[in-house]
């Protein structure tokens, strides 16, 4: 089964609010006495938008405390289970560099000064940017009981292990690759070793 591109419109943290500020002003915009049906029509759809509001509002409450989170972040590796990817020596050595890295610069940062150059990372797919309905796969360095997101994987390697990664992420299972954090301060860039994705995927 192939894995989804972008949330759902019904998923997308602002589309409630959208929503419900349009229909709002809309039925403001309307004269009750004038065009008393297409104002009541408006009003009717504007009530319906609240208690989607409230609805969608409780919804992304609770599941801002999943594990990962709805943007792909997570809060701890106890109850999920990692598929190691490790090394796999070869005349060349297949390396990425993490994407967006320079937006999340303090918690590589954190991440260094806790486990040094070399750590591991956890490969998330279904995360996303902020307010983006795009979905990626994120990276999430690991070192000494940290987990801070870093970036995403580059679009041609998402591409590459979208579905397979994704499959994994339905049993609660995520791979885990060899990282390194290149820089001895900001900014940092961060390089994952792909070399044993092949072998952890069953390829």
């Amino acid at each position: 089964m192939s894995e989804p591109r972008n949330k759902s419109l019904l998923h997308w943290e602002p589309f409630a609010y959208i929503l419900l500020v349009v229909l709002v002003v809309l039925a403001g915009s309307l004269d009750p006495q004038g065009a008393p049906v297409a104002f009541w029509i408006a009003a009717v759809f504007a009530a319906a938008a609240t208690v989607f509001f409230l609805i969608a509002f409780v919804s992304y409450g609770r599941r801002s405390r999943l594990n990962p989170d709805p943007s792909g972040n997570l809060r701890s590796l106890a109850d999920i289970t990692i598929v190691p990817a490790n090394h796999v020596p070869a005349e060349t050595n297949p390396t990425v560099t993490v994407v967006d890295a320079g937006r999340h610069q303090s918690a590589i940062d954190i991440v260094r000064s806790r486990g040094g150059e070399k750590v591991r990372a956890v490969l998330v797919p279904r995360a996303s940017r902020w307010l983006s309905r795009r979905y990626r796969i994120g990276v999430q360095l690991v070192a000494a009981g940290e987990i801070r997101h870093a970036g995403f994987l580059p679009d041609a390697v998402d591409e590459r292990w979208r579905d397979r990664l994704g499959a994994l992420r339905d049993d609660d299972s995520y791979v885990e690759v060899p990282a390194v954090i290149i820089g001895s301060q900001q900014p940092f860039s961060v390089d994952l070793d792909v070399s044993g994705l092949p072998t952890a995927l069953g390829e």
